[in-house]
């Protein structure tokens, strides 16, 4: 017997899964939300649900916003469910899923009208978002771009926003004029310095049509950096089916994770925050030490492995790291060149820590994707691998395996795997760089021309060299005997 989720149906479902503790029609909002995907799903609404499951802060529920619009499938499932979400906790040991209900609205991609109301609603009192990596306009640097043409299109037409940043100054704009204090803006994805990140994009496209208010902006808009981590993957037919014949709920649109989660953050939230310390978030004065040590060391590692297990024509992660020469690759890598220049973080010992991102990515249960770790690395290399890289020519110190990874990287946009398999990319960046690396088979330097994605790296004589090397090592040996080569310290020309 299944049942399908919804409010009516949780106390059936609570003979397999978790269900609220709390009533969710006694929620009031506070949070919008942009970006629902799976992550956000499974990691801040998580917290709120336990929070709520506590009693406390129930004037803190979430309102989704749809920008993109693909935003518009996100909401018709979800509202067709009283936007409630099952999730799936997997760990090696055991499978635990819980129905959440944080979120009481989800405001659909065309209905600005109402998203703007939201965003001048005094309840609201953060404005949150999981946009990736590449939706905050940035170059290679960490800069803002202004000259991005949506940014630009913004910049133009203030009054009529497209972009989740657009949308959020003409929303400051109405509480200005409304003297309704302005909300927080709180980032939740993989970027360092997330909050100056944010700040840069919301004040930097405020001054293309109103310098005076962009630094109303600067003067009067917290920003908290934050640190977000859990593993989930996306989900397909097989997680909808397993969900149904494991636990009897039919969801539209489950999430399936890994029962590890973190989340860190400033406490810089002028207009009140919920009281998340009471289930495990970590409030710390500075953030950087954590961000730095996931993004380089879990994130930099799932960049490692992508490239090399998609040229073996491996499909999940933990079958890569099933496989002797990637997983030997990766605890080299990590250990001899990304953790020595990873700055020390508060009680915390980092090889401890890549001990437990080694267990987490071998997690059979997850189902994390090779595909997932692979897309938008035109975004997530300057983000996840290059600044190691940086770090390490500053400096003077060799990057061998950080070149190799670059060179796996472009290898992989070639577009076959060394079975000559095809190879599907999901990067908007892909045309141009899938050209560049056909080029670069016999001219490595064709691959490093593009300054933001490679910024200062690529003028370094050190790393043109390694990865010249790499990538002809690869198109001759292939990407078993290259990583063999670089784990006996042989791949040095």
């Amino acid at each position: 017997m299944t049942v399908k989720l919804s409010s009516a149906a949780l106390g059936e479902m609570a003979h397999t899964a978790a269900v609220p503790a709390y009533d969710p029609i006694m929620l009031t909002p506070g949070i919008l939300h942009f970006g629902v995907g799976n992550f956000h799903r499974a990691h801040q609404a998580v917290y709120l649900d336990d929070l709520f499951n506590k009693g406390h802060g129930l004037d803190w529920a979430i309102v989704g916003a749809g920008v993109m619009p693909s935003d518009a499938l996100m909401r018709e499932r979800l509202a067709a469910q009283d936007f409630l979400t099952t999730v799936v906790e997997q760990d090696n040991n055991k499978t635990a899923a819980r129905v959440t209900a944080p979120m009481i609205d989800i405001i659909a991609p065309d209905d600005t009208d109402k998203l703007m109301a939201a965003l001048a609603d005094p309840r609201i009192r953060i404005v949150s978002m999981t946009i990736t990596e590449g939706g905050y306009f940035i170059d290679a640097s960490g800069a803002f771009s202004p000259g991005h043409p949506a940014i630009f299109q913004d910049g133009q037409n203030p009054d009529r926003p497209k972009t989740v940043f657009g949308l959020i100054v003409a929303g400051l704009k109405r509480r200005r004029a409304a003297g309704i204090p302005p909300f927080t803006i709180m980032s939740c994805d993989n970027i360092p310095g997330n909050g100056e990140v944010t700040e840069n994009a919301v004040v930097g496209l405020a001054a293309l049509s109103d310098p005076s208010f962009a630094q109303w902006i600067a003067d009067n808009v917290a920003f908290p950096n934050s640190m977000v981590d859990r593993i989930t993957p996306a989900t397909g037919q097989r997680e909808i089916d397993f969900l149904r014949d494991t636990f009897g709920i039919e969801d539209n649109w489950p999430v399936f994770c890994e029962e590890f989660k973190q989340w860190v953050m400033e406490d810089d939230f002028p207009a009140g925050r919920p009281p998340l310390e009471e289930v495990g978030v970590q409030f710390v004065p500075d953030v950087a030490p954590y961000e730095h040590m996931k993004i380089r060391i879990l994130n930099g590692g799932h960049a490692a492995i992508a490239y090399p297990a998609a040229l073996l024509d491996i499909h999940f992660v933990h079958e890569a790291m099933e496989h002797p020469l990637i997983r030997a690759f990766l605890e080299k890598l990590e250990k001899e060149e990304i953790i020595p220049i990873v700055p020390p973080v508060p009680d915390t010992n980092l090889n401890q820590y890549y001990d437990l991102i080694e267990r987490r990515f071998s997690n059979p249960k997850i189902g994390d994707t090779i595909p997932r770790l692979a897309q938008d690395g035109s975004n997530r290399q300057p983000k996840f691998i290059l600044p190691s890289t940086a770090d390490r020519l500053r400096e003077g110190k060799d990057i061998v395996g950080l070149s190799l990874v670059s060179a796996l990287w472009c290898r992989y946009f070639e577009g076959t795997s060394d079975s000559g398999r095809q190879i599907v990319f999901n990067d908007a960046s892909a045309d141009k760089l899938h050209a560049a690396a056909k080029e670069a088979r016999d001219n490595p330097d064709a691959f490093l021309v593009f300054e933001e994605i490679f910024g200062e790296v690529a003028g370094s004589e050190l790393f043109r060299q390694r990865f010249s090397h790499a990538l002809k090592t690869l198109w001759a040996e292939g990407t078993a005997k290259t990583l063999e080569l670089y784990l006996q310290d042989a791949l040095v020309k």
